[in-house]
């Protein structure tokens, strides 16, 4: 009779002391990519949907009245027109945004205990810090993917797109919108660590590796998150569109403050949720993604490890 074998019980929650920063890097891009390139359709009408004073064939009625009239008018690849600035600023930028991550997750006792112990504090503030660093790789990415989504956008490239806003509007164009991007993804990302950690101990008190649990987690913690920082996103992409804007005093606002002016009085409050639906519906199922991803990576460089 052959002899059973023996289940390697390892603490998930903790990376193993060996864990490399690269294995870390290489699972949080794997991840990026994988979240944003699933979505980005939906991405591309929030953008649309965000945007004051569309011309009047971008009036959408809805989310699929838009996805018919975009293909049938633009045709179907303008539904992922941008993507490769995403996918070439997403790799690194999660790259970045893990490894920061754990680092101080783990400087700021967050995998003491073991998988009993629960730390939101430690959980918010690595999520903080995991998006400022992040953030600062993705901002100018973010910028010419949302230039490239606008409706007639001449862009072919995302080199054009970038020579082109560069030589128009000067370096600061690409982190105009980074004060107000940090504004929303900061508390952001903190409610969705937090959250996200609450409902994995929750759901999952072992901790060991489950899928089910690192999907469900993300995807609620995501839609919370979303729901709570739409206002902010519809500032930031005033802000990040504001070169192709004819309105002179779209073109010419400078920070969060004054974008929200003139959102708040063109629009009135309802104006800060425009694209709250398609925000919603594309950030549940990306963050879900992008923490099933990451932890299958996580547990795949960590089960080897034990091997």
């Amino acid at each position: 009779m052959a002899a059973p074998v023996e289940e390697t019980d390892y603490d998930y929650e903790s990376l193993p002391p060996n864990f490399s920063l690269a294995a870390n890097m290489l699972a949080g891009a794997f991840a990026g990519i994988a979240e944003h390139s699933v979505m980005y359709p939906v991405d591309l009408l929030k953008t649309r949907m965000q945007i004051i004073n569309p011309s009047p064939t971008a009036l959408y009625s809805g989310l699929s009245n838009a996805m018919v009239t975009i293909t049938r008018v633009e045709g179907f690849r303008t539904l992922w027109k941008g993507l490769s600035s995403v996918v070439l600023g997403a790799g690194p930028a999660h790259a970045v945004y893990f490894a920061t991550y754990e680092a101080v997750k783990h400087a700021a006792g967050g995998n003491r205990g073991g998988k009993e112990e629960h730390h939101p504090f430690a959980a918010a503030l690595s999520g903080a810090s995991a998006t400022i660093a992040s953030d600062a790789l993705m901002n100018p990415f973010d910028v010419v993917k949302q230039r490239m989504q606008l409706q007639g956008s001449v862009y072919k490239t995302i080199g054009q797109c970038a020579r082109d806003v560069f030589r128009r509007e000067g370096f600061t164009a690409f982190y105009v919108s980074y004060p107000t991007t940090l504004c929303m993804t900061v508390p952001f990302t903190a409610t969705q660590f937090v959250a996200y950690e609450s409902l994995s101990k929750a759901i999952n008190p072992t901790g060991k590796y489950d899928p089910y649990t690192h999907c469900t987690a993300g995807a609620l913690a995501g839609g919370v998150a979303a729901g709570i920082t739409t206002p902010l996103d519809v500032i930031k992409t005033l802000l990040q569109t504001r070169g192709t804007a004819a309105d002179p005093e779209l073109r010419n606002a400078r920070g969060l403050w004054e974008a929200a002016s003139i959102i708040r009085r063109r629009d009135g409050y309802r104006g800060f949720f425009r694209g709250l639906k398609p925000r919603i519906i594309t950030t549940m199922p990306s963050t879900a993604i992008c923490w099933s991803a990451y932890e299958m990576a996580k547990a795949f460089f960590i089960a080897r490890n034990e091997a």
